[in-house]
């Protein structure tokens, strides 16, 4: 078995670990994402008034609404797109002889795992993002209230179906394919940096955690405006034209439009703290768990002890 398996297997296990300990700040930026009535009474001013208004209406399970299908999508996630990354870059290492990636085989791997993974992955972030923003609602009967209760993952992916066709699985996938860039931004500045830092010396756990966060300020920082329109397009599209995004270009018109530039960076403040966060937890527990994951494997007889050089 190769080391593409094992990179995976390790990515998808620090996809969970960076995904479970920063969620609470991923449902605060995809609310304020989603977000377009600022004068509503139930609307966010910020980053603050959203966790707290989240914690007194919703308690801390509000926080964490979605979580189920984004552990699933991050392990999902991280472990196609480290499968895909790796197979890239030994394909290129193979060819050309080298140990490290240049800067343009770097951006190709990124581009090919981003793509891969986007088109496979794209129906659990849609499921994700609705159960993330779906807002606990009182029921009244007769004379009686009691919470709504968020439906569970495969109700929620049954539900979009049934209501909204296959197809609506994949709503935002041409902004997410776009976003592909982000990886591409984030992993090309990664290599390289490690490359630097490994002519000096090794590189150890605070090395990748350090060197994950540089990368992914640099990659969401650019980016962002194209993850706020996914989000909304990932969303049950409005009757209302002006909330109804027909394509990436005719989101971020309509986003200026009615809401100015800085609504193309409602949350960004959160967004860049829990990806920063999330990129530096994973990078780190991704080269933690590699090599136990490579232990694992020939301890289960899927891989030869001869082959353990990685």
């Amino acid at each position: 078995m190769s080391d593409n398996v094992a990179h995976a297997l390790s990515g998808a296990g620090g996809g969970i670990i960076s995904m479970a300990v920063t969620y609470p700040l991923i449902t605060v930026g995809t609310r304020l994402q989603v977000q377009r009535n600022n004068n509503d009474a139930s609307a966010y001013s910020g980053n603050m008034d959203a966790l707290r208004k989240i914690f007194a209406n919703e308690g801390i399970a509000g926080l964490f609404s979605g979580l189920e299908s984004a552990i699933f999508g991050a392990a999902v996630t991280n472990g196609v797109y480290y499968y895909f990354f790796e197979a890239v870059k030994a394909a290129f290492e193979r060819a050309s002889k080298r140990k490290s990636m240049t800067t343009v085989e770097s951006m190709v791997s990124g581009a090919v795992a981003g793509a891969m993974t986007c088109i496979i992955t794209n129906p659990i972030w849609v499921v994700n993002t609705r159960l993330t923003v779906k807002q606990k609602k009182l029921k009244q009967a007769e004379g009686n209230s009691s919470d709504e209760e968020t439906p569970s993952t495969l109700k929620a992916f049954a539900e979009i179906i049934r209501e909204d066709g296959v197809l609506s699985l994949w709503q935002g996938l041409i902004p997410a394919l776009i976003l592909v860039i982000n990886p591409i931004i984030q992993y090309t500045a990664f290599e390289q940096l490690k490359n630097k830092v490994e002519r000096v010396r090794k590189l150890g756990s605070l090395d990748f955690f350090v060197l994950g966060a540089i990368s992914k300020l640099c990659a969401t920082s650019v980016t962002y405006p194209y993850i706020l329109i996914k989000s909304r397009m990932q969303l049950k599209q409005s009757k209302n034209e002006n909330e109804r995004y027909s394509s990436l270009m005719d989101g971020l018109r309509k986003v200026i439009a009615n809401e100015g530039i800085a609504g193309l960076y409602k949350g960004i403040e959160s967004k860049l703290l829990q990806s920063v966060l999330t990129a530096s937890l994973l990078f780190m527990s991704k080269e933690a768990l590699f090599s136990y994951t490579i232990k694992l494997l020939i301890l289960l007889g899927a891989r030869k002890a001869v082959a353990r050089k990685a």
